[in-house]
């Protein structure tokens, strides 16, 4: 049973959301004191996050900068807001996934489960070290390391790469993309994704592996390869 943390100040809201996951067999909890968001994080230890913007005393930006100074744990973030820029601030602070109010429940499990699955099943090619360009890739600590440095990616951001360095030297459309990482293309936008990879290719800059993502425009995304060095 994964344990869930509904952090949600609308109690007519929190109470019908922790009706409907209790019976699809999740634990839930919600928050008692939303200035000790942190602290009860902490406390109850979730496997996933599910956080509103708008919160009292402090927003849900904040404590998702707060929560993933301190953990890699999937972050799912609710808004009744309609503005763009909600969407890009949350995936530039590292969550997972975007819901905006009001949605179907049937959505909110289908997000649910298939970050989930790709967090917690990790399979036993996952957690060995992979090679890209001379850059080491851990699945596992979700670090890619080469001889400039190290850079830490997202959940998401790692599902990206692996999948580019799968087909290197080959296109990936965005529709392939978005099938791997949430099942169903109906459940995100073209915008989540474009945010995502432009974020993953801004991180591997750092490293001096940002040009070799390449955007194949109305095609998709290609991964130069010089050699082959994925076994």
């Amino acid at each position: 049973m994964f344990t869930l943390l509904l952090i949600e100040d609308d109690a007519s809201l929190f109470s019908e959301m922790k009706d409907r996951l209790t019976q699809w067999d999740y634990k839930v909890h919600g928050i008692t004191d939303f200035e000790k968001v942190l602290e009860e994080f902490s406390n109850i230890n979730p496997e996933l996050v599910i956080i509103d913007i708008q919160l009292p005393k402090y927003d849900g930006f904040h404590w998702c900068r707060m929560i993933r100074s301190h953990s890699k744990v999937p972050i799912i973030f609710l808004s009744s807001r309609d503005h763009p820029m909600d969407m890009v601030m949350s995936m530039q602070l590292g969550a997972d996934d975007y819901l905006q109010k009001p949605f179907h429940f049937d959505v909110l499990i289908a997000k649910i489960q298939a970050i989930l699955r790709r967090t917690y099943n990790y399979n036993a090619e996952d957690v060995a070290l992979r090679t890209w360009r001379g850059a080491k890739i851990d699945f596992e600590k979700h670090i890619v390391i080469n001889d400039v440095g190290s850079i830490e990616l997202t959940k998401n951001e790692l599902f990206i790469l692996k999948i580019l360095i799968q087909h290197k030297n080959n296109i990936v459309s965005r529709e392939t993309l978005m099938n791997h990482l949430w099942n169903d293309d109906r459940f995100i936008s073209d915008n989540t994704l474009t945010v995502n990879v432009n974020r993953l290719r801004k991180r591997l800059e750092q490293l001096g592996l940002g040009d070799f993502i390449e955007t194949k425009v109305g095609q998709g995304y290609l991964l130069t390869e010089e050699e082959n060095t994925y076994d």
